[in-house]
């Protein structure tokens, strides 16, 4: 566990993390919400990708990534929120476009500090940021088990 946070990949998901813990204890919202709305810039597609799971399902413990296409932006972002009975316990985001200088963080451990097991319901949200404003442009709920 130790040798996962003493690497970059591990500590830019720990910041992540306290960011989005510290932002929902103080009611800033710095992660994007979820619209139904779809982009005015047209269709995006947003699907998961297993990357180890034995039974086509995704579960704790386990990893996944994303399949991205859009047309709206050229810098396509991906953020996950997982929570446990409405009590978050994992964020994540990265960046899905080839300049994205921490390449590896587009793979998400689906646990953290704070999911150290068990099921969680799942959120993720295909967003950009023009100027100030973040833009969703389509968002993916699944399941992940136990």
């Amino acid at each position: 566990m130790i040798r996962v946070f003493a690497s970059r990949a591990g500590r830019l998901l720990l910041g992540i993390w306290v960011i989005i813990l510290a932002t929902s204890v103080s009611g800033a919202n710095l992660v994007p919400v979820a619209s139904h709305h779809q982009s005015p810039a047209g269709t995006s597609t947003l699907s998961l990708v297993l990357l180890n799971s034995t039974d086509g399902t995704p579960h704790w413990g386990q990893s996944v990534t994303f399949n991205v296409s859009t047309a709206a932006t050229s810098y396509p972002d991906v953020s996950v929120t997982c929570d446990q009975n409405g009590v978050l316990v994992y964020g994540a985001m990265a960046g899905f476009y080839p300049s994205y200088p921490w390449q590896g963080s587009q793979i998400m451990p689906l646990s953290s500090p704070t999911w150290t097991s068990g099921a969680a319901n799942c959120t993720a949200t295909l967003w950009y940021q023009n100027g100030r404003k973040d833009v969703t442009l389509t968002t993916l709920t699944f399941a992940v088990y136990a």
